[in-house]
């Protein structure tokens, strides 16, 4: 259980007649990290109260004097619908609970109600509210923020203001036709936003994507641009290329800085004059079809190699816009963690299982070199592995992250003061440091990144948790000896 204390929500409602019952839950709440707890004896005070003050989550008894649980139930969930009520009630009859839950309870637990158990059911509530608050905002933002047409970026799963700013740019030049460039890391999504900026263009021809990465030249151009009959060996008919099947739509080339040069060159040819020539033809074809292309290598860079086209990298971008790495935009991983694990439990047909909240810590400290394509399948991977039981297991998680960070004892050119796990400044002060300085720092480095989870930080160094504990113990150990000289 996460005791990380909740500091900046809206409070937990406990709303129970006996004083003593409203005092052990109380405990309960704060002992596992939920310092915003509002107990309510006199159930009569309950709406007016929540009409002044914003709740996360009302816990709720049933039978009260005055006003029972099972009239309000019902007032709670009418008025304030986002706010999930957890009942606890001595009440075991089978009938009274199953009325509760047709009446909208989040959940139903049975006095004397086990701790772990009662913390989990409003820890799952908590998470609930948070989310549908997180859609909510997500909503409002999208009406309000300048978008036109926030459905064509529904399948970006994002809370992200970078993404939402290229978005609102993608939406201002997609109707242009002139080609866009999305350069991004593998898996950061930039299939996902060519999609989008063809939903949002109002083009009315289809969406074609083609990934060019290991196409030779004749491949390439008879892919684009087809072949008459006779135009070779085998060309019995003729066949037209995907250029004619996007025409009045969107041409997606995913990989473009794996191009051959021969290709650019055929490439550039057909952005500069909008027509192109069919394999074994000499009469050319206009095309109509605006050109996104994508890619994860440096094409600046490589211009300067001699590796492509300048003029072809001119052409390309017209537009350019860069998807930022996941490991840049970690306000992400809550919501494509709820939403990876939900599908991946439907599409193997299982109850979608909790997520512990420890797990974002250690997500949001991993690197990702895979984005959000590496972070679906990891879930994916623990929700096949997950057996019968209320919360995902992290097994999986660490074991794969352990896995990345094992030294692959291949060499390096990198500058020790460039790598990730240096901490910064280390080397700054002219003196190198020690074997044992160097240590010491990337131990503080896993703990500040894992918010001192020692489970985590061990995970990220590539060590056992009970290596760590006695590094830290010797740490400690050595700076009270300094703090008592």
């Amino acid at each position: 259980m996460n005791d990380t204390p909740l500091t900046g929500m809206p409070p937990v409602f406990l709303v129970d007649d006996e004083e003593h019952v409203l005092n052990s839950l109380s405990l309960f709440l704060r002992g596992s990290g939920f310092k915003e707890v509002v107990t309510v004896q006199d159930s009569r005070d309950l709406m007016p109260l929540m009409l002044r003050q914003k709740a996360m989550t009302v816990i709720l008894d049933l039978f009260m004097p005055n006003l029972s649980g099972i009239e309000l139930l019902p007032e709670i969930i009418r008025h304030f619908p986002e706010v999930p009520v957890v009942v606890v009630t001595a009440s075991q009859e089978v009938e009274t609970a199953v009325t509760c839950m047709r009446e909208g309870a989040f959940d139903y637990l049975v006095k004397p109600v086990e701790r772990t158990r009662f913390v989990t059911s409003v820890r799952r509530a908590v998470d609930t509210f948070l989310l549908r608050q997180e859609v909510h905002a997500l909503k409002s933002y999208l009406i309000h923020g300048g978008l036109n047409h926030r459905e064509a970026f529904g399948r970006i799963l994002t809370n992200s203001a970078q993404m939402r700013g290229i978005f609102q740019y993608i939406e201002a030049v997609a109707g242009s036709g002139e080609t866009i460039l999305i350069t991004g890391e593998t898996g950061v999504g930039k299939g996902l936003l060519a999609e989008a900026a063809h939903r949002v263009s109002g083009r009315t021809g289809g969406f074609i994507s083609l990934n060019v990465a290991g196409l030779d030249d004749t491949l390439f151009s008879d892919t684009l641009f087809g072949h008459r009959k006779g135009a070779f060996s085998g060309a019995d008919s003729n066949r037209e290329g995907l250029v004619a099947r996007a025409a009045g739509g969107t041409l997606f080339l995913d990989e473009i800085g794996d191009l051959k040069a021969a290709s650019q060159v055929k490439l550039l040819r057909l952005l500069q004059e909008q027509s192109y020539y069919p394999l074994g033809s000499d009469v050319p074809k206009l095309s109509s079809a605006r050109i996104v292309a994508a890619t994860n290598n440096d094409l600046r860079k490589m211009v300067a190699n001699g590796e492509f086209r300048q003029d072809l990298y001119y052409r390309l971008t017209s537009h350019r816009v860069e998807i930022p790495p996941l490991r840049e935009r970690t306000e992400d991983i809550p919501l494509l963690l709820g939403f990876f694990t939900q599908e991946a439990a439907r599409a193997m047909n299982k109850a979608v299982p909790n997520t512990p909240p420890q797990l974002l810590t250690l997500l949001a400290a991993h690197h990702f070199p895979g984005n959000v394509r590496e972070l679906r399948a990891l879930i994916f991977d623990a929700v096949a592995r997950h057996p019968a039981g209320p919360t995902l297991s992290m097994e999986s998680f660490h074991q794969a992250i352990r896995d990345h960070n094992q030294p692959t004892g291949a060499p390096t050119d990198r500058n020790p003061q460039e790598n990730s796990a240096s901490p910064s400044g280390m080397f700054s002060s002219g003196q190198f440091p020690t074997l044992k300085d160097g240590i010491d720092a990337m131990v503080h480095e896993a703990m500040r990144r894992a918010n001192n989870n020692q489970g985590i930080a061990a995970t990220l160094l590539g060590i056992t948790r009970q290596s760590l504990n006695r590094r830290l113990m010797n740490m400690r150990a050595k700076q009270s000896s300094l703090d008592l000289e």
